[in-house]
């Protein structure tokens, strides 16, 4: 009997948590010496917990193929009065194949509750890796959304008076994609959508 996405979700944050205490290390990790001045900002036991967590995560996103154990969790939303249920990958778990034909079927919800909450605002695509913003209109959303395979949301909210609503539209592995990992296989694109008059602050 193999785990469920719960219980992976679980043993994943424990490990986690064990190795940032120092619990779990790989010994054979090391810090390249190329540059001594940037060299002296990467202590070992921080690379040796951070390298212990990383193959940890790799047997667990293997488990995961060879078991056919799903990456899926869901998610709620709440706009007004505009609610969406829709799938996502943990950000600690691999996807598997159906998991992300599962995101492909609901990327069209997705968009739908995204231009039905954000019609009134303004959009910005993150560009220069989330530091910097650059305003763009609905129908460069729509030719963005036309390259890629799934939509995520992320919404932040600050009593009435700021409203933040993040759609991330992506390719491939979605934990590599919020990273640039295994570029340009793995990719997305952030569009922030605020109050008019405001600037993305997430």
């Amino acid at each position: 009997m193999s785990y469920t996405t719960e219980e992976l979700i679980k043993i994943i944050e424990e490990e986690r948590k064990a190795c940032l205490k120092g619990e779990r290390l790989n010994l054979k990790a090391r810090v390249y010496e190329v540059n001594p001045i940037v060299d002296k900002f990467f202590k070992p036991e921080g690379i040796q917990k951070f390298t212990a967590y990383q193959d940890f995560k790799e047997t667990v996103h293997r488990y995961q193929h060879e078991h056919q154990v799903s990456g899926i969790v869901w998610r709620s939303i709440l706009v007004g009065s505009q609610a969406i249920r829709f799938p996502t990958v943990h950000y600690q778990l691999a996807a598997l194949p159906s998991d992300l034909e599962l995101l492909g079927l609901a990327k069209g919800k997705v968009l739908e509750f995204w231009q039905a909450t954000t019609a009134e605002m303004d959009l910005y695509l993150a560009t220069n890796a989330g530091k910097e913003y650059r305003q763009i209109s609905p129908t460069d959303v729509e030719a963005i959304a036309t390259g890629t395979e799934w939509a995520n949301l992320y919404k932040w909210e600050k009593n009435t008076d700021f409203l933040e609503i993040v759609l991330q539209l992506g390719w491939g592995q979605p934990a590599s994609a919020s990273y640039r990992q295994g570029w340009p296989d793995n990719g997305s694109e952030y569009i922030h959508a605020v109050k008019p008059g405001r600037q993305p602050i997430c």
